[in-house]
């Protein structure tokens, strides 16, 4: 009983660590580009940008993509849009590296 039970969660738990999450999302400025921002390799082309990876922290990879690509519209996960203040918090990331360019840092 002891090893079907240690079995059963073992079998549960391979299954969701295995689970890759997709992410997209549609910035202000379009680009065509192809980057690693953080534990993701994002795809643009014009305005929408996809990628795949295991990580399960969407609001940190938005926000890499922001300081890279510069704001973002809309980001979503699995299909789910992320929360507005989300969004906000990933945009001031674009903000703030937007501003460290600007004065030479």
């Amino acid at each position: 009983m002891v090893r079907s039970a240690c079995f059963l969660l073992a079998a549960l738990f391979a299954g969701s660590a295995a689970a890759a999450s997709t992410y997209s999302a549609t910035l202000e400025t379009p680009t065509s580009a192809r980057f690693i921002a953080r534990d993701i390799s994002w795809n643009c082309d014009g305005a929408t940008c996809q990628g795949v990876t295991d990580e399960s922290r969407p609001l940190v990879l938005c926000e890499s993509l922001a300081k890279r690509a510069g704001p973002v519209r809309t980001f979503v996960v699995d299909g789910r849009a992320v929360a507005s203040a989300d969004l906000e918090r990933c945009n001031a990331s674009a903000k703030a590296a937007a501003g460290a360019s600007a004065s030479g840092n």
